[in-house]
């Protein structure tokens, strides 16, 4: 397929217009026009890229690519060396942020439910860009528990911030950076929130709030919606298409 083709449908299948971001989405450098093989990961980093260029790949597909806002606007240093290599291999790399951590069908939240097995899992409707999901388990666990289910599920063990409540039923949950939704999880009135970092204050709130807090890793979270989003437009288009993970344990 073209290249336009494929920025033209992914515009539309992630709403991309619907959303106020801190980068660019969609296509952040331009390669060559014809689109055969995609590759996909978290993130635009050097190893991702040459391990794309040793596969010959048409095109990039991330979560977090480039020119993300209060960054230094020159191409310099490591910015440098991962633009050239791009476009020295005629490489589409496309970005998708926050588009693909909203997405109902394949996004990075509706993804972490399925992996972990939540149930009942929806977005709450009432908060910025419906970035915020909530459900629950299948079955009530002890924190600790849940914190050794998370951990298998995503082969990396959180970060378990303990409350006094003695079992989790219900969850909410947003991948990655979101450790500051945790007041709004509070306030639906579940029993544990999830997401992928942490900050000195995420202590005390779910502490003071009574609230388990389980940090499962930024990339860990984030492993699922360019997956599934590749393999949506292999299945769509017929395009070759390979996830590469460069392992991350932030």
């Amino acid at each position: 397929m073209q290249s336009i083709e494929l920025q033209q449908y992914l515009q539309s299948f992630l709403q991309v217009d619907k959303f106020r971001d801190y980068a660019p989405n969609g296509l952040q450098v331009e390669g060559r026009a014809e689109i055969r093989r995609i590759v996909t990961g978290v993130t635009a980093c050097q190893p991702l890229i040459d391990a794309a260029v040793a596969w010959h790949a048409d095109a990039i597909l991330v979560h977090h690519g480039f020119f993300w806002k209060n960054e230094p606007q020159v191409i310099v240093g490591m910015k440098q060396r991962r633009i050239k290599a791009l476009l020295a291999h005629d490489i589409n790399l496309l970005g998708y942020h926050l588009p693909l951590d909203a997405h109902p069908q394949i996004g990075n939240n509706v993804m972490l439910a399925r992996q972990l097995g939540l149930v009942d899992a929806r977005p709450v409707t009432d908060t910025p860009q419906e970035l915020l999901w909530h459900g629950r388990l299948a079955e009530a666990m002890s924190p600790e528990a849940f914190a050794n289910w998370i951990g298998a599920r995503l082969g990396r063990e959180p970060l378990h911030l303990p409350a006094a409540k003695s079992q989790i039923a219900t969850v909410a949950w947003c991948t990655g950076g979101a450790q500051d939704y945790i007041d709004q999880a509070t306030a639906l009135g579940v029993d544990a929130f999830i997401s992928g970092e942490v900050s000195e204050r995420t202590f005390h709130s779910a502490a003071e709030q009574d609230i388990h807090y389980y940090a499962a890793g930024h990339h860990a979270t984030e492993l699922y919606g360019i997956q599934a989003l590749g393999q949506h437009l292999a299945q769509q288009f017929g395009l070759e298409h390979r996830f590469i993970d460069i392992s991350n344990p932030v």
